[in-house]
This record gives structure tokens, C-alpha cells and sequence, in this order.
């Protein structure tokens, strides 16, 4: 077992590790910029570096700073969390070469599957269904052109090494293919570095639903069963629900099979979730993206199957047996997340960073909130704007969306501008509730 792991993040998933780690017993050491300071994260480590000034790009994302954290702390792993560094498999490789283990998957999985082109072409040799396309990265307009003709509009454009919307666009028509496609790639430079592009088929107000895995030595690979994902705003998720309202039994097996054999063709080891489009008047689905790391909304399928996946990733990297089997793994109940975000929803999701001046999590059965946040605390404006992650749980869909409307109403955010009114909306709306919600749900009923 690890000697003490550093937690490489920040927020809500720095404490979330935090808390795991005590839980096993593992000293922790918590890094921070200068203006997370006064963060909870710090506070409850055993530890704390300052790695910098706020800009992530001089604090979180400066690889030799957090190894330089870890070594002068005596810590022998790092947890990346989500988010900045946790998909990058030169940090996980610098990690490696100063004899420190890094808690995901191997280098060499993540630069394959972080390329979303070389990712579908991996994925459709297996046999895992995609969306038609382009083989590879689209270089030229003149070749997307001929691409979108043969696939047929609308397409979407996206970012090979992309994620969160960025470097994304719709294209419905050929004269609007060209602006948009170098939208996209200066955006995607911009972004991540990286300006590759490829092109699929648009499927018009899809389900998004994505399958949580565990891949262990050996190739042993386990599904946790599925997310509904489809409450979107600009490609990122709003709410999350386990088990999805349409995922029949027979297509869950489909969607399980799926993911398991895409994971256990590249030898995936660690959390990770494959994502796939669910179109779900036929019930095909087609494989999206996979996601080499643990989800903000891994909470919703830990309340569901009562496993601690955090736990798992830091077990599993320290080559502890964990004695699973499949029949180990059961879907009980219904759970619901609520991203809780300092935005305001009726400035098109405008960021509203600023001080919290009072703050109440609601509580009773079946709450759960994963928050670094308190009264008094300063939201700032240097990364995302999440307060907190709300979380129902039900021994049915209809339970659980009783205890999140209760939940949200008593749950009190002054100060700054939240998403709470929103999720209030679409929790009452009727397409929500009787469970139709598609990717298109926020463009089609919360204008």
C-alpha cells in the first residue's frame, strides 16, 4: 500500500479523494494556489504545498511542481482528480520516471484514447458500434466538404483532443461548413493545444448515456451499470441519473457488453467511462468517447451499487486484490445528480464568481452533497464555477426526484448566482419527469 498520496486538484474531488484516503487510512497532502488558500481541501489534508499563483496554467497544470510537491513531501502517488492533468499522459509518465505512482490509467491507454479520432477507429475494429465518419483527422475544408456530402447533413464537427464542447460545431447545410470548421480548429488550438479534426453524423436529440468501468490486471474489466447524461448545456452536463429512465435490461446487457469489450481491447486499467449516443427510438447506440479518468458524476453510480469507486482506483493502483465479481455488481434504486454551479441561467450560463455570504446543504433521507464550498468562501474566478454536487437517492426514479425537488428547496446559496432555479425548472417540467429529456431538452423547453 501507498506511503501517502498527493492529491493533484483542487475543489470538491480533492476532498472527495481526501476522504477516501482517510478512510483507508493513507496520509494525504493537499497542493493549492495562492488564491485557494482558505479552500476546504487544504484545510482536511494531513499536508498542504503552495504550487503558485491562480492561474492554473502557473499552478494545477505545471507537471514539475506537483512532482516536486510530492517529493518533497515523501508522497509515492498522486491522484489527479478530474479535470487539469488527470488525462495527460505525459504528467502520468513524468510521474513514473521519479518512482511515483499515478492513479489512473497506463500512459500509453490514455494518448490512445484521448485521441477521440484514433479512439472511434479502435473502437469500431472491436466491433463497438460508431457513428459514420471520418476514418481519421479531417486536414482541409475540401475534404470535410466531400466528407459531410457522403455522410449527409447535419454533421458535427469535432476536436480530436477535445472535451467539455470545446472545438465542437453543428453544420446543417454546406454553406455553413467552412466557417465553422475553422471555428472549431482555432478553438481547438486555442483550447488544448492541438487543432486536429474529424467529422461524424449529427444525431438529432439523442440520449447521452455512459457506462462507469473498472479495469483491473489481468483484463478483468467491470460495469457499474449506466448515467443518463442528456440534461445539457453547450455539450456539458447539467443532471445526471442512475439507472437512465429508457435502458431497458436487454439494452443495458447490449450497452454493458459494449463498453466492456472497448475497455478490455485497449488493456484498460482504473476508473474510466465509455460514452455512447443513445438513440432511443431504435435503441441503437454508438460509441462517443471514452473518458481515461474518474467522472465528476461518479457519485450517482456509487449510490446506486453501493461501491466506493475512488477507493477502488486507489486500491486497485496499489495492487490491492479487491475481490470482485460480476455478480458483486447490482443496480438498487434511483439516483439523481445536480450540478450546482455559480452561473446565471438566464445570461446564457454566464460564470458568477464572488463571495458566498450565507450557505445551507440540505440534508434527510437520501441526500448526499459533495461540496467544497462554506459561507464566506469566494468562489473564484480562475476555474469552474461548481459550489456543489447535490445528489438524491430513491428506492425508485419517482422517490428520488421527490427527495432532489425537497433537497433543492431547502438548499440555501446567497451571494452569488446559481443554477438552482434552473434545476427547479426542469425538475417540474413534464418531459423531464416522465423521463423523455434528450440532449436537446434545454434548447426545446427552457427558452
Amino acid at each position: 500500500m501507498f506511503k501517502k498520496i498527493l492529491i493533484a486538484n483542487r475543489g470538491e474531488i480533492a476532498l472527495r479523494v481526501i476522504r477516501a484516503c482517510k478512510e483507508l487510512g493513507l496520509p494525504t497532502v493537499a497542493v493549492y494556489s495562492t488564491v485557494d488558500r482558505e479552500s476546504l481541501h487544504v484545510f482536511f489534508a494531513d499536508e498542504s504545498v503552495c504550487i503558485g499563483p491562480p492561474t492554473a496554467s502557473e499552478s494545477y497544470l505545471k507537471p514539475q511542481r506537483l512532482i516536486a510537491a510530492a517529493e518533497v513531501t515523501g508522497a509515492d502517488a498522486i491522484h489527479p482528480g478530474y479535470g487539469f492533468l488527470a488525462e495527460n499522459s505525459d504528467f502520468a509518465e513524468m510521474c513514473s520516471m521519479h518512482g511515483i505512482t499515478f492513479i489512473g490509467p497506463r500512459p500509453e491507454t490514455m494518448i490512445l484514447m484521448g485521441d477521440k479520432a484514433n479512439a472511434k477507429k479502435t473502437m469500431k475494429a472491436v466491433g463497438v458500434p460508431v457513428l459514420p465518419g471520418s476514418e481519421g483527422v479531417v486536414a482541409e475544408v475540401e475534404e470535410a466538404r466531400r466528407l459531410a456530402e457522403a455522410i449527409g447533413y447535419p454533421v458535427i464537427i469535432k476536436a480530436s483532443a477535445g472535451g467539455g464542447g470545446r472545438g465542437m460545431r453543428i453544420v446543417r447545410s454546406v454553406d455553413a461548413l467552412e466557417s465553422n470548421f475553422e471555428m472549431a480548429r482555432a478553438e481547438a488550438e486555442s483550447s488544448f493545444g492541438n487543432g486536429d479534426l474529424y467529422i461524424e453524423k449529427y444525431l438529432e436529440n439523442p440520449r447521452h448515456i455512459e457506462v462507469q468501468l473498472l479495469g483491473l490486471p489481468g483484463d478483468q474489466v467491470f460495469a457499474f451499470g449506466e448515467r443518463d447524461c442528456s440534461i445539457q448545456r453547450r455539450h456539458q452536463k447539467l443532471i445526471e441519473e442512475s439507472p437512465s429512465p429508457v435502458v431497458s435490461p436487454a439494452l443495458r446487457k447490449r450497452l454493458m457488453e459494449a463498453a466492456v469489450e472497448g475497455a478490455r481491447s485497449v488493456g484498460y486499467q482504473s476508473a474510466g467511462t465509455i460514452e455512447f449516443l443513445l438513440d432511443s427510438s431504435s435503441g441503437d447506440f454508438y460509441f462517443m468517447e471514452m473518458n481515461t479518468r474518474i467522472q465528476v458524476e461518479h457519485p450517482v453510480t456509487e449510490l446506486v451499487t453501493g461501491h466506493d469507486l475512488v477507493k477502488y482506483q486507489i486500491l486497485a493502483a496499489a495492487g490491492q486484490d479487491l475481490g470482485l465479481k460480476n455478480g458483486d455488481i447490482r443496480l438498487k434504486g434511483h439516483a439523481i445528480e445536480c450540478r450546482i454551479n455559480a452561473e446565471d441561467p438566464e445570461k446564457n450560463f454566464l460564470p458568477a464568481p464572488g463571495k458566498i455570504t450565507e450557505l445551507h446543504f440540505p440534508g434527510g433521507p437520501g441526500i448526499r452533497v459533495d461540496s467544497h464550498a462554506f459561507a464566506g468562501y469566494s468562489i473564484p474566478p480562475n476555474y469552474d464555477s461548481l459550489i456543489a454536487k447535490l445528489l438524491s437517492y430513491g428506492s425508485d426514479r419517482s422517490e428520488a426526484l421527490a427527495r432532489m425537488r425537497r433537497a433543492l428547496d431547502e438548499m440555501v446559496v446567497e451571494g452569488v448566482e446559481t443554477t438552482i432555479p434552473m434545476h427547479k425548472k426542469i425538475l417540474a417540467h413534464p418531459e423531464f419527469i416522465a423521463g423523455r429529456a434528450t440532449t436537446g431538452f434545454l434548447t426545446q423547453y427552457m427558452k
